[in-house]
């Protein structure tokens, strides 16, 4: 009886045993993985950083050339993998004047090749040529809306791949019967933003960059009237629900902010690179742009003086000519 006994009590120690072991291997699996997603952060192959420079608004005046030399010049110090612009290149083009016009969009491009990496430009609003009332040029012009352009930059809607994550540029501005600029994803863009993720795979992160936000709380904490999005954005968001959107990236509103709705998208308005005209601040809100580290499927954030205020309080408010 008592070797029976101790028999049994043999088998149920084997029992216990087994039965830790078998279930010590999923937390080993499990932390295995973990380990393995922290090297996957850590690796450079998953990690990089870029820089998102929005409302820069270059023109010949207002000392407008030196501030963005010195966000060039911070940019390169910070030696992101490329820089994406949010829009608003130049100051003005939607009153015509083709030959104004063109000149502003010479100096953004000599300017531009300052940057020591790749820059992806996204149109903004003051970047349509000839829209308003008061253009000397209308419709009939090869640069109106859009032309001018794409006539330097190409598409204004496009795609690139970066270390994993995929880049989308959006144009979300059109131009309404009355001759105003509105925010707007026309269908063409649409449709080509449908086909276009047809081939991304669901589970690839990704980056949409837009000038008028899709996203944004600055009529709710300002009371202003009238909205600061895009009229038809929730087209896009539906168009999207199926994949791995992990912010967008959006600019106009010239202030700084950040968002997360009900953990389906995070946004980022990127503060401005003019401020209020090259004048001061707009908003509230000091002249900057965002650096963006991303690390495995994860980003962070900081936004970075690019020292124009203290520059501009120094040498003082130029008057505008």
């Amino acid at each position: 009886m008592k070797d029976k006994n101790q028999m049994e009590l043999g088998r149920r120690k084997f029992l216990v045993r087994s039965t830790l072991a078998t279930a010590a291997v999923p937390f080993l699996s499990i932390s295995s993985h973990a380990e393995q997603r922290q090297k996957d952060k850590s690796d450079p192959e998953n990690s990089f950083e870029f820089v998102f420079m929005t409302d820069i608004h270059i023109k010949p005046e207002m000392n407008a050339p030196l501030g963005f030399q010195m966000a060039i010049d911070k940019a390169n110090e910070l030696s992101p993998d490329f820089v994406i612009t949010g829009g608003d290149l130049v100051y003005d083009v939607m009153r015509g004047n083709f030959e104004r016009s063109d000149t502003l969009f010479k100096l953004y491009t000599e300017m531009s090749k300052g940057f020591q990496m790749p820059v992806y430009n996204c149109i903004g609003n003051h970047d349509l040529f000839g829209i308003y009332e008061e253009s000397p040029e209308d419709e009939s012009h090869p640069d109106y809306k859009y032309g001018m352009w794409e006539r330097y930059f190409g598409k204004t809607y496009y795609a690139f791949d970066h270390k994993g994550w995929h880049f989308i540029t959006l144009n979300s501005l059109d131009v309404t019967d009355n001759k105003r600029y509105k925010g707007f994803f026309h269908k063409e863009q649409l449709q080509w933003l449908r086909n276009h993720l047809k081939k991304v795979d669901r589970s690839t992160p990704i980056v949409i960059t837009t000038h008028i936000p899709m996203l944004c709380t600055f009529s709710q904490l300002n009371g202003k009237e009238g909205s600061r999005t895009v009229e038809n954005n929730f087209e896009v968001f539906e168009i999207f629900k199926d994949h791995n959107l992990k912010v967008v990236l959006q600019g106009h509103i010239h202030w700084k902010e950040y968002g997360n709705a009900n953990d389906r998208v995070q946004f980022l308005t990127g503060g401005s690179i003019a401020g209020n005209g090259w004048k001061g601040r707009r908003h509230n809100t000091k002249e900057g742009f965002m650096k963006i580290k991303v690390s495995g499927d994860t980003f962070s954030w900081e936004y970075i003086d690019h020292g124009w205020e203290a520059e501009r309080l120094k040498i003082g408010i130029p008057k505008e000519k």
